[in-house]
């Protein structure tokens, strides 16, 4: 069956390139970005219906590139910093290129033995990844008319439908978008806030109970515990939204990016086990192919051979050591560069497999799209910053700790660069592990899409850095952009440097993950629900609008699951359930694409708002949205309860 063909590479490199610009923007000015798998396979299951072999597995090679280059944009959460804090201008074209590529080639190479460790050796939901399975299996199988995948379509048209729909009425303000109240708890104060989002309740439904449950859990530590003691006591007419706001920016999520540390590092121990044994089954397929047995491999377990893999990584320590040696120059660093720079060399090989691994758990137990990825962020600038600090010390000659933080904020670029890559890589295997697809053509669709975003994202980020600006930069305009990531980041790299981070709030987040996972462990032994520690770290970090829903999609995935195990067919009727919360995913993120592209053609925030404030807009948003969840999930279960 066509997999890797000239076609599919071209049109997975044409919709990068909308893509990857459009998340560019968007995650600028909201710092947020969607997944780009699930809308690359609709588009090229439409595209290549026009030719008579187009194939399933030629379809998913599609949307691992066009996946792998939007899922790079996230680079802009480090990347403009350079520009916030000063040190560029803009973006020379082939330093940022390089940068961006060597960083995603190495997240390729390092979650090579991953697939075998948290892919087929575990059972991670990998939300994503089963949504973009299960969409190209019903592209493919409503092609012959099946009765299952006919009723699958349905399922999913119809769940996208309304995602769409319920998302084009709130850009009008006819709905709201999102609901927050800020009130008095204690002597804090806190708020309830959330967004009316049908893909979140779709993700809660994938990922599951457990999962559901962690996050909320992790959001009652921050938004009942933490938020109110950090704001107590409050001060006389204060105004409860910015201080709750600045309290949760500027306090909690340090303290989150803390128990996602800990968490990260447990993580890490415990599936170092079957990474180890990952890279042994490499090795020994290795040694068979060597021994003239590679035929007696199955195609789903040809990886890229482990000493290319390893080879990739070495021979890119070279250029990624130019690099940064042609970065330092004007610096303190350029005085005596060797040394630091085989230092930052090792950091970077060595950061580069924890994040790999934690990224690609992170994504297969939440998915890419609501994984913390910032967070991590958070650890590698942390990392840098104090790497740099030991050797140079932290505050004194202004000038010298600008260079110093502009290094550490390099850097961390390419470490990122790792993260984002692994944080995707993961769930396009998971698809491709579904549909029967080849590892090795994956992994090298997967450099393509690398290579594709590397090349794109440098004149997007010029373009906007001379449109806008960004916020916090040198001579910044009114209209500059925020880039909320990008300057938190690069605040955190100025603490270390300059001697003034509050080190004590990332302690105090690590002791309350160490006693999370504490919990976790009795639980397991208890033999009860687990509460795995990265999902309550990520529920303190992510703000409360982006994580409450999950817990109810969670809730209602699990009460529609244990329906569906009393039917005639129960497999039918629980797939019917994925379908229709991959559809939630799909028609959100097609919609998220499509007004990417009106604001940037607009340069307006709100382009579709027909009324500047709507009083009714918060109820009719409740009333309307469960109204329509509730009325889908009863649809569903008349369609899935019907014999075939």
């Amino acid at each position: 069956m066509a997999e890797l063909t000239i076609r599919g590479v071209i049109l997975g490199g044409l919709i990068t390139l909308v893509f990857t610009a459009a998340n560019v923007y968007l995650g600028l000015r909201i710092g947020l970005t969607f997944a780009t798998s699930i809308p690359a396979a609709v588009i090229s299951m439409a595209v290549l219906r026009l030719f008579a072999t187009g194939t399933i597995l030629e379809n998913n090679i599609v949307q691992t590139i066009a996946s792998a280059a939007g899922t790079l944009s996230a680079i802009i959460f480090v990347l403009p910093g350079l520009v916030i804090i000063g040190w560029w201008q803009g973006f020379p074209y082939w330093l940022s290129a390089f940068t961006i590529a060597l960083g995603g080639i190495l997240g390729v190479m390092y979650s090579v033995p991953l697939r075998r460790a948290l892919v087929t050796g575990s059972d991670l939901p990998y939300p994503e990844g089963v949504a973009a399975a299960e969409v190209l299996k019903v592209g493919a199988g409503s092609r012959e008319g099946l009765e299952e995948n006919k009723r699958g379509l349905a399922a999913i048209l119809m769940s996208s439908l309304a995602a769409a729909a319920f998302s084009i009425i709130a850009k009008t303000r006819i709905l709201a978008e999102e609901a927050a109240t800020f009130f008095k708890f204690g002597a804090g104060a806190t708020s309830l806030s959330t967004s009316f989002s049908m893909a979140l309740i779709g993700v809660g439904h994938l990922v599951g109970l457990s999962v559901g449950v962690a996050m909320f859990f992790g959001l009652l530590i921050s938004w009942i515990g933490l938020v109110p003691w950090l704001t107590a006591p409050l001060p006389a007419g204060a105004d409860l939204s910015e201080i709750v706001g600045t309290a949760f920016r500027m306090k909690a999520r340090f303290i989150g990016a803390g128990t996602i540390g800990i968490a990260a590092i447990w993580t890490l121990l415990k599936i170092l086990g079957p990474i180890v044994s990952g890279i042994r089954s490499a090795m020994a397929a290795a040694k068979r192919r060597k021994g003239g047995d590679g035929s007696l491999l199955e195609l789903t377990e040809r990886d890229l051979p482990i000493g290319i893999v390893g080879s990739t990584i070495l021979a890119s320590l070279l250029p990624i050591g130019v690099l940064l040696w042609v970065f330092a120059q004007g610096g303190p660093i350029a005085a005596n560069p060797v040394p630091i720079i085989a230092l930052t060399l090792a950091y970077i090989l060595v950061a580069g497999v924890v994040i790999a691994s934690v990224c690609g758990y992170m994504a297969g137990l939440i998915g890419a799209s609501n994984s913390p990825i910032s967070g991590v962020g958070i650890l590698a600038v942390l990392g840098a910053s104090l790497i740099l600090a030991a050797i140079y010390g932290s505050g004194g000659d202004p000038a010298q700790s600008q260079a110093l933080i502009a290094y550490a904020l390099f850097t961390t670029a390419i470490v990122f660069g790792v993260a984002t890559i692994s944080n995707d890589n993961l769930q396009d295997l998971k698809t491709g592990q579904l549909v029967g697809a080849t590892p090795w053509k994956q992994q090298l669709a997967l450099v393509l899409g690398v290579l594709f975003g590397a090349l794109v994202i440098p004149p997007v980020l010029d373009l906007l850095n001379s449109a806008f600006g960004f916020a916090g930069a040198p001579g910044a305009k009114a209209t500059a952009l925020p880039a909320p990531q990008a300057a938190l980041i690069s605040a955190l790299a100025k603490g270390v440097l300059g001697g003034d981070l509050d080190w004590n709030l990332i302690g105090f987040g690590a002791l309350i993950g160490a006693v999370v996972i504490a919990i976790d462990e009795m639980l397991a032994k208890a033999g009860k629900l687990r509460l795995p520690p990265l999902a309550v770290g990520m529920g303190i970090y992510l703000p409360m609008a982006l994580t409450l829903l999950i817990p109810v999609g969670a809730v209602v995935g699990h009460f529609y699951n244990r329906w569906a195990m009393r039917q005639a067919n129960p497999d039918f009727a629980e797939r019917m359930g994925v379908l229709m919360a991959t559809g939630f995913i799909v028609g959100e993120s097609l919609f998220g694409v499509a007004f990417a592209g009106i604001v940037a053609a607009t340069n307006s925030d709100a382009p579709l708002a027909l009324v500047d404030e709507n009083p009714w807009s918060v109820p009719l948003a409740v009333i309307v949205f469960a109204g329509v969840i509730a009325a889908l999930y009863l649809r569903l279960r008349r369609q899935a309860s019907n014999p075939l």
